[in-house]
């Protein structure tokens, strides 16, 4: 059993409901959930920054002046990276940044972030509420007289239309299908509100 936020209308109550252990009952690992941040970051690096070393600068070709005899110290190229203008030694090149996870491993750190959750009392179910016409306006409402300040993650369904609606142009809300959940968007949001879809979603995906 799990204290959990249920929304009826307009009244968020604080209910305990006996929510999937396989989902929401395990141990909270902060390895698995930072390797996790880690693995989420790293994909989506772009990878494109670039220096020019000494032989991709232009200029060089002749040495600047004689060897000896000058009183200036010896000088091979202008193209050095001592001079200005000159290469960059051990400089970025473009590279690939991502790598994947073992899938054990994603879904371990998944369950890990839902364990978090709902130990924190930071989930909100959606059994009781219906988002109407889809207005935006009616579910920034409903959002203010939750009292739900800060980010949240909306975890739906694709048959969820007028909710999807709803919530698609508020500002701090992001919008995921619950097949697609991974722990950094849990992580990254203060709150995370589940409809009865989503949950479902998440046995059939993630529960082996």
């Amino acid at each position: 059993m799990a204290h959990v936020w249920v929304a009826k209308g307009s009244v968020l109550q604080r209910e305990e409901r006996a929510l999937d252990p396989a989902l929401f009952g395990g141990r909270v690992h902060a390895d698995l959930l930072h390797e996790a941040v880690v693995n989420h970051l790293a994909n989506r690096r772009q990878g494109t920054a670039a220096t020019k070393s000494r032989g991709l600068v232009s200029g060089g070709g002749k040495k600047p002046w004689r060897q000896k005899g000058t009183g200036r110290a010896r000088a091979g190229s202008n193209r050095s990276p001592l001079w200005v203008g000159g290469g960059t030694t051990f400089g970025p090149h473009p590279r690939e940044y991502s790598y994947q996870l073992p899938r054990k491993v994603r879904r371990a750190a998944l369950r890990a972030a839902l364990s978090a959750k709902a130990r924190a009392g930071e989930i909100v179910l959606l059994e009781e509420w219906s988002p109407g016409e889809g207005k935006t306006r009616t579910l920034a409402s409903h959002l203010k007289q939750w009292g739900l300040a800060g980010s949240i993650l909306l975890l739906t369904e694709a048959s969820d239309t007028r909710l999807l609606r709803a919530a698609r142009n508020l500002p701090r809300m992001t919008i995921l299908p619950a097949r697609l959940a991974h722990a950094y968007a849990l992580l990254s949001h203060r709150h995370l509100l589940v409809t009865p879809g989503a949950l479902a979603a998440l046995k059939e995906t993630f529960v082996a």
